[in-house]
């Protein structure tokens, strides 16, 4: 079934600093770097490479950001609903430290602007059973879940950046809800993933309910179901750029194919696991036929309550 992302586009601009900037201080960078970024465009691009589904990335740039969807259209991403606004493409300004700390100025832009009109006009051609994939890092969001749900679609949600204002949306509707432990814990008010996955099941009785805990693997509980959980691969991290937006649009993309829920979680943690062994965001996304790579690392179960 084909995947409708309704998902963030930036502009990454990325300065290589000797340290992060003080209040008042000019400093020199020793390098720049402009790239396609945005948790949405990760998104869509690991679900792309995934294989064998259709992507779509609903989104709005503006003139400035054209180039995107070049880029997009490279990786197998179909833009016919990438809009261009009057409103600048969102913006993240980035620093680099020469110790690896980073810090981040963003700006929403055009991501903020999606209209009614083209929600309604962009669902009119999904059919029942294709997925509608969302982050929280554009508007509308409530009446994209209600207007998804009303046609019959499928709807992941990943409350990214989290804010108290999840609370209020129709999570009642979602098929499957992602969360990493910052976001379990903004809407349980637990530490404990336990409890949060055992928690959100048993309010959103429809949702599969999947926690990410990085190094530590993945839960995933759908009420009425047990726990399932997946681990992940001893592999040297390099960046973690994305690494969470191509999980999640892996794991959808098997999820669209039918794929089990254990098989999804196997092939997302793959694409997860190799993904921060590359610098980068979208440069680092593998296609499917790289999954191969992680067999040259040792596997390491799930065990959340006796980590080493």
């Amino acid at each position: 079934m084909p995947i409708f992302n309704f998902g963030s586009t930036n502009i990454d601009m990325v300065c290589k600093v000797d340290h992060i900037v003080l209040p008042g201080e000019t400093i020199n960078s020793s390098s720049f770097a402009r790239s396609v970024g945005g948790k949405g465009a990760n998104q869509s691009v690991g679900a792309s490479y995934a294989g064998g589904v259709k992507v779509f990335h609903v989104g709005k740039i503006g003139s400035d950001g054209l180039f995107i969807k070049d880029v997009l259209h490279e990786k197998g991403v179909d833009t016919t609903f990438l809009r261009v606004g009057e409103t600048p493409t969102g913006l993240a300004l980035i620093q680099v430290s020469s110790d690896g700390q980073n810090s981040i100025v963003l700006f929403g832009g055009s991501n903020k602007e999606f209209t009614s009109l083209e929600i309604e006009e962009t669902l009119s051609f999904a059919k029942k059973g294709d997925w509608v994939l969302i982050t929280n890092e554009i508007n509308c969001l409530s009446s994209i879940i209600t207007k998804a749900y009303s046609k019959g679609l499928k709807i992941c949600f990943n409350p990214a950046p989290f804010e108290k204002s999840v609370k209020h949306l129709p999570l009642e509707l979602l098929d499957v809800l992602v969360l990493n432990e910052v976001e379990a814990e903004g809407l349980t008010s637990s530490k404990d993933p336990y409890v949060s996955i055992e928690k959100l099941s048993s309010i959103y009785k429809k949702a599969e309910i999947i926690i990410t805990l990085g190094k530590n693997g993945v839960m995933h509980k759908k009420w009425g179901s047990l726990l399932t959980t997946y681990g992940v691969w001893r592999v040297p991290v390099v960046d973690t750029t994305a690494a969470g937006d191509c999980f999640i649009g892996t794991y959808i993309a098997y999820r669209s194919k039918n794929s089990s829920v254990k098989e999804s979680l196997e092939k997302a943690s793959i694409a997860s696991s190799i993904t921060v062994m590359r610098k980068g965001a979208i440069a680092s996304i593998p296609s499917y036929n790289e999954f191969t790579l992680i067999t040259d690392y040792q596997y390491i179960p799930f065990n959340l309550r006796n980590q080493e």
